[in-house]
């Protein structure tokens, strides 16, 4: 069963609400709605969230070796994902700016904004390992987390935003 992004204040999803959401068939889906599901390399289903046409969503993880959280940000746009902007306390190991690729902006505390990177996400998926309990992978909405580590730390897994342009 997968399991609904939350924080330790509250809860995302009530059971009624769940089951609606695993019981959703993929081809009701209307133009301008959305799923984004995040899926095991066995098939496993570990997350399922609403994102209709507009809404956005972030992966928040811990730099492995300065340990500060990095965001790359999405949008459901036109039924694609796209990355819009990424989030880089600093320009640790693998993190840098490439000229061209956005607009480099302070974020006010030491620490930079890549806006309008505006690149869409090939097949409106992507594939990530997912990290340690100290790197920490987790996906941000609507104030929400859900740990991806507390679910699979060390598999692979698959990030899909479904729509109904992507349904075969």
């Amino acid at each position: 069963m997968p399991v609904p992004i939350h924080d330790r204040r509250r809860r995302a999803f009530g059971p009624a609400a769940l089951a609606l959401c695993l019981l959703l068939p993929l081809s009701a889906l209307a133009d301008g709605e959305g799923w984004l599901e995040v899926t095991a390399g066995n098939g496993r289903l570990i997350a399922s969230l609403p994102v209709p046409e507009g809404e956005g969503w972030c992966l928040e993880w811990n730099h492995s070796v300065a340990g500060f959280a990095v965001l790359d940000c999405y949008r459901h746009r036109e039924g694609r994902m796209v990355l819009e902007r990424s989030h880089l306390p600093d320009f640790a190991a693998g993190l840098d700016h490439i000229p061209g690729r956005g607009r480099q902006i302070s974020d006010g505390e030491g620490g930079y904004w890549i806006e309008a990177i505006d690149e869409p996400v090939p097949g409106n998926r992507y594939r990530l390992r997912v990290g340690s309990p100290e790197v920490n992978h987790r996906l941000l909405h609507e104030g929400r987390r859900l740990s991806l580590s507390d679910q699979a730390a060390g598999e692979r897994v698959t990030i899909h935003l479904r729509t109904s342009a992507s349904i075969p």
